[in-house]
């Protein structure tokens, strides 16, 4: 691995024809991230979580490694246009309430058969069939468990709010409504544990706050473990058949990976590695995904100011939210301005050597948000740029 001034002299002269802003992905990076999953998956193959992607041209990159099978989609309408471009296995991680989505869904046979839709609540069919339009096509249901953990006799939860669906009575009473209702067949059932694969537990700085969150986590593992096997064999009662079980995440790989229940594993962050994954001690990636802003201000001494570069990640606003200033090391945020709309002003000693012109490489605190800012991702194998590859927002889809 290199060090990180010799990695940014290599994506200076790999960019060095291009103007800033401008985003990279490091492909050695990125393929020495993607074994790590398989690696960690044990065997079980991994479907790629299409939101921390977030570009047809990596999807097909990583797909046709060994080990991955499969994409996890965002919206219905990214599931169809992955689809209509030759993705064959397209699971819907999310429901929809997109009619007009699920019209043309059940009115092609092809797209029927690539795509599978999540479920878990019996409104949800309704909807589907009220927007048939006609077509008479099966379509493929997935249903989600709930993993939070609940503690202190349910007053205390721990992790996302997502499906109602968390006892093995529950879901295969919403699979028996399935099998029941013409034109659905239950093919998958899935339980994404965010507060385990989502959570860092090895916080800088922080080891007493680390340590609870590891005890909240291997509870948490211990009891989703034992329930997603009782769920999956109620729901196997009903349906012999299921083709799969998908569980995990990036942190939790290879823990949910060894559930007997689990057929295969979730995982896209682990691809860009951004800045949220750097503090679990289940693994440590090399990040493959930053951006560089251009310095146009020299204020004064120790400072310097980028064009550019405000862009917040979703969830609970805070800190970990923002981008990082990477390379050059030693820059950080004024704290009285942070990361700006149109300009950054950046702190530290580093700043006295940058010079009108040269960049700041920056990395985003979550993986595919970044491509709802560039249209273009520039490939970078060693110190050239082999590809500039269109990102959803350059194909004009902005699905969310």
């Amino acid at each position: 691995m290199n060090s990180p001034a010799a990695d940014r002299a290599r994506y200076d002269r790999a960019t060095a024809h291009l103007d800033a802003p401008l985003a990279i992905v490091d492909l050695d990076a990125f393929d020495a991230n993607a074994d790590d999953l398989v690696r960690r998956a044990g065997g079980k193959p991994v479907r790629v979580a299409s939101k921390s992607v977030r570009c047809r041209a990596l999807l097909e990159r990583v797909l046709a490694r060994p080990g991955f099978a499969g994409i996890m989609s965002y919206t219905l309408a990214e599931s169809l246009w992955l689809a209509r471009s030759g993705f064959e296995d397209v699971l819907l991680a999310y429901p929809s309430a997109d009619r007009a989505g699920f019209g043309e869904l059940a009115n092609d046979a092809k797209l029927a058969a690539a795509v599978t839709v999540m479920v878990d609540d019996p409104a949800q069919l309704e909807l589907i069939d009220a927007s048939r339009d006609g077509g008479a096509e099966e379509i493929r249901v997935c249903l989600e468990l709930d993993t939070a953990l609940h503690l202190l006799g349910g007053r205390v939860r721990v992790g996302a709010r997502r499906s109602p669906l968390r006892e093995p009575a529950q879901l295969a009473a919403l699979a028996r409504a399935v099998a029941a209702r013409p034109g659905f067949r239950v093919v998958g059932l899935m339980a994404y544990e965010g507060h385990v694969a989502g959570v860092g537990d090895a916080l800088a700085g922080r080891p007493l706050r680390s340590r609870a969150i590891r005890l909240m986590q291997g509870a948490a593992r211990r009891e989703l473990a034992a329930r997603r096997a009782a769920v999956v064999a109620a729901v196997r009662e009903v349906v012999p058949d299921l083709e799969f079980v998908n569980g995990g995440g990036t942190g939790s790989v290879q823990q949910t990976a060894a559930e007997d229940a689990v057929t295969e594993i979730a995982a896209g962050s682990g691809l860009y590695v951004p800045r949220l994954f750097d503090n679990y001690t289940s693994f440590s990636g090399r990040p493959a995904a930053l951006f560089a802003q251009p310095v146009v201000r020299r204020p004064g001494v120790g400072v310097v100011t980028v064009l550019g570069g405000g862009y917040p990640a979703s969830g609970a606003a805070g800190p970990d939210r923002l981008p990082v200033p990477y390379l050059p090391q030693g820059l950080r945020y004024d704290p009285q301005e942070g990361a700006g709309e149109v300009q950054t002003p950046l702190l530290g000693s580093p700043a006295d050597d940058l010079l009108i012109g040269d960049r700041v490489w920056f990395r985003h605190a979550k993986a595919g948000e970044l491509c709802e800012r560039f249209d273009t991702l520039h490939l970078v194998e060693g110190d050239r740029v082999t590809v500039s590859a269109a990102t959803y927002r350059g194909e004009g889809r902005t699905f969310l």
